[in-house]
């Protein structure tokens, strides 16, 4: 029988990516929605959702009332235990939606950089990225959430990583991600964000030749372990 995966998507250019083919040959059938635009549905309807990352925060439910909704109706799946994946952003917003605490960074983390794992890490999913530089867009971080557990961190950011039982996973990182000639999206995409840090996109577009092929390699086998243990 066919399986359901809710992607929440707050920007068409941050997408599944590499993420999209390990879902559907998993047997997902894949239900898009657009934060903000789309209502949102039954938070325990679909066996996964995943949500994706986006330039907006957490805190900015003033500006932007979609975080403060998607963060509500986490909280409502969260506490059912129901499979749920977050990616930068969607991983704040399931901190946030298990009462931690998202705050700024001193400086934002914007570059592909190994993960250090911790032993919980190492024993599960993350496994398959150890040693391999990983893609990081962000300038917030998320505390680990009460009954979680910390996966992973680099220099720039402590909490990288957290999970809680087989169910929930949230990662800052963004293992789906990387791989040209899609990453050149993100570079468009984010142009007005790396002119105000300072960042070449030169730079970036080099690092994607040389570590987006293993990156998806590793990120996909991560993804796959996960389903799998979903499963079990």
């Amino acid at each position: 029988m066919t399986k359901t995966a809710l992607i929440l998507r707050h920007v068409a250019f941050e997408d599944l990516g590499s993420f999209a083919p390990v879902l559907t040959d998993a047997g997902y059938d894949l239900q898009g929605i657009d934060a903000g635009i789309d209502p949102l549905p039954d938070p325990l309807a679909a066996d996964l959702v995943v949500v994706l990352g986006g330039p907006i925060g957490v805190n900015e439910g003033a500006a932007y009332p979609c975080m403060d909704q998607e963060r509500d109706w986490l909280a409502v799946r969260l506490a059912h235990d129901r499979p749920t994946l977050g990616l930068c952003l969607g991983a704040q917003l399931m901190a946030a939606a298990l009462g931690a605490r998202v705050a700024p960074l001193p400086a934002k983390e914007i570059g592909f950089s190994p993960l250090t794992l911790t032993e919980a890490g190492r024993a599960g999913p993350l496994k398959h990225l150890a040693d391999v530089p990983v893609l990081h867009w962000h300038g917030e971080a998320f505390e680990i959430p009460q009954g979680a557990d910390l996966l992973a961190s680099t220099p720039a950011c402590a909490t990288q990583a957290f999970a809680r039982g087989r169910t929930l996973l949230g990662l800052q990182c963004h293992p789906e991600a990387g791989t040209l000639p899609d990453f050149e999206r993100w570079l468009i995409g984010h142009s007005t964000e790396l002119a105000q840090a300072g960042i070449a996109p030169k730079a970036l577009r080099q690092d994607a030749r040389a570590h987006g092929p293993a990156l998806r390699t590793a990120g996909q086998a991560m993804l796959k372990q996960w389903l799998r243990e979903l499963d079990g």
